[in-house]
């Protein structure tokens, strides 16, 4: 059944289709509408659950995983300062191995506060063991959920998974969702029988005790790397389980007129659907332009990406995020994707935009495409992360730059 949800509404309703038992919750914006609507639902016997506000998000995500270690199906959610708030329990789950989902709408970190999105609260937590998703749209969003689970929950993987969405730009944006009956995703997914270390009264098992041998601690940390590069594979099946029940199919990483494309704009994220409106104007002018769009981030596809970006002329990765002192988070691991092909692009070039929600649009992607030919053209490599500003910024940004007496900027 077909129906007009936001990406909040898709993210409860996708947590309502997987049965989950046990919701730990603390509100925070642009997060709150999904612990809303999964409340509501619970109190009006829509959902046999239970939902039980914490006092911080610390305590939240603490308790999603010791309930999830105690056997039920574990969700909770969070954005921005919330989930570094908690940031230190990432580690313990992904430690303990429980196959807890999460959502996180993202939203720009402060100071100086913005309600806007852009990814340096998820990307912070790309280290922590978490699997990470990003949805492009909602319909993705729902489906993303109900796919975590079976990826997080099989016995080859067994580590906690972050589906992001974009605040705003999908967290209270309507569109049509394919939403599936409960009895279609329970032939998928069904009931949470975990196989091994999880705590019970009459089988108690010591989980996260203390290491003091180096040797130990690294062949826990190695087997959990492991455990994540193995949600590659089991993520490619459970795409196919998911494509046969209900017919949508999703890629680690997906490809958008890539076959004859000379150029390739990376990203991730909701503002792919508008530079797919560029590439297909730009199309329209005779450019051969294409897209990747990375949707598995953790574990990283390199594989995948370094196949897709073979043999291209020029690469431009949009990061929506900046570590401080350096710049795009993404474009060093696109590179080290890259680096060892005979076959990598000629120029591969990093941009900055969206930051705090700040508006990317059409032009912008055009340009971002014409540095990046230009730069093929002049064989030249930017030394910088190129920050992307509109016209109205320029100003302020040619004064900061004066004081600063430094940097490389695009207007």
């Amino acid at each position: 059944m077909k129906q007009l949800l936001t990406g909040n509404a898709s993210v409860a309703t996708a947590v309502r289709l997987c049965a989950v038992d046990y919701i730990p919750a603390f509100p925070i914006t642009p997060q709150t509408e999904i612990i809303e609507l999964l409340s509501r639902w619970i109190n009006e016997d829509r959902m046999d659950a239970k939902l039980v506000m914490m006092d911080s998000e610390h305590s939240m995500i603490t308790a999603a995983g010791a309930a999830s270690l105690a056997g039920v199906r574990t969700f909770t959610a969070t954005s921005s300062q919330g989930l570094l708030y908690g940031f230190e329990m990432l580690y313990n789950l992904a430690g303990w191995r429980v196959p807890v989902v999460m959502a996180n709408v993202s939203r720009g970190v402060s100071s100086p506060i913005t309600m806007e999105p852009d990814h340096n609260d998820v990307l912070s937590a790309r280290d922590s063991g978490f699997l990470q998703i990003h949805a492009e749209t909602c319909q993705e969003v729902l489906d993303s959920v109900i796919m975590a689970y079976l990826i997080s929950e099989d016995s080859l993987v067994r580590l906690p998974t972050i589906v992001n969405l974009d605040g705003f730009y999908l967290s209270y944006t309507r569109e049509p969702v394919e939403v599936p009956e409960r009895e279609e995703v329970a032939s998928i997914l069904p009931q949470y029988i975990p196989t091994s270390g999880y705590m019970n009264a009459q089988n108690p098992v010591s989980v996260a005790v203390a290491v003091l041998d180096g040797r130990a601690y690294s062949y826990f940390k190695y087997q959990m790397h492991l455990a994540s590069l193995n949600a590659l594979d089991v993520h490619e099946k459970a795409s196919k389980k998911f494509e046969k029940a209900f017919g949508r199919k999703y890629d680690i990483v997906d490809g958008f007129m890539l076959d004859d494309a000379d150029y390739v704009i990376v990203m991730t994220n909701s503002l792919t659907t508008t530079a797919r409106a560029a590439i297909k104007e730009m199309r329209n002018e005779g450019r051969k332009v294409g897209l990747v769009r990375i949707r598995l981030l953790r574990p990283f596809p390199r594989q995948k990406i370094g196949q897709m970006l073979a043999g291209k002329k020029g690469v431009a990765v949009l990061d929506q995020n900046i570590s401080i002192g350096s710049g795009g988070i993404l474009y060093p691991e696109v590179l080290g994707a890259l680096y060892h092909r005979s076959d990598r692009p000629n120029k591969i070039i990093s941009f900055i935009g969206g930051l705090g929600g700040k508006h990317i649009g059409i032009s912008d992607f055009k340009h971002i495409m014409s540095v990046t030919e230009q730069s093929v053209k002049e064989d030249q490599q930017p030394l910088q992360s190129i920050l992307l500003f509109t016209d109205s910024d320029w100003s302020k940004v040619k004064q900061m730059l004066k004081v600063a007496g430094k940097g490389e900027v695009e207007g």
